[in-house]
């Protein structure tokens, strides 16, 4: 939704970005639904995809979610049959993806991707190459 003109908050660069990313997490959700997947959902997908030896904690700390949440998220994901544990060693779990998870993962990539490409159409082609690594510059 655009700014009025005499918004005094719209050309702050901390409120513009804060209302960006809810727009595009907005529509990312939206976009998730059909598979009854929340975006930290998918993300857990994305994430232990690429590892076999990933534990929730790693897991909750590359995401940046707390352990209090982490529970209902991997009990949800273990009760939708998209992931299950397999002992690294007699302390650790890892999460793994199960079947169902890999088929799922597929779906949630091709939504991501699509995602990302219309986000990316939206920004001005000039400023395309600075759009990442100006984010990444504000998580340094």
């Amino acid at each position: 939704m655009p700014q009025p003109p005499d918004d005094p908050l719209g050309q702050l660069p901390g409120y513009a970005l804060r209302r960006a990313a809810q727009a595009m997490m907005a529509e990312l959700s939206q976009r998730l639904a059909p598979l009854d997947l929340r975006i930290s959902d998918a993300s857990v997908l994305m994430l232990v995809a690429a590892r076999r030896d990933m534990t929730s904690s790693e897991i909750g700390k590359a995401l940046d979610i707390q352990r209090a949440n982490m529970v209902p998220l991997l009990n949800r994901l273990e009760g939708a049959g998209l992931i299950r544990r397999e002992p690294i060693d007699r302390k650790s779990q890892a999460i793994v993806l199960s079947d169902a998870g890999l088929a799922r993962l597929e779906q949630v990539r091709a939504i991501t991707t699509r995602f990302e490409d219309d986000l990316l159409a939206r920004i001005p082609a000039q400023h395309r190459p600075h759009f990442v690594p100006a984010l990444q510059a504000l998580l340094d």
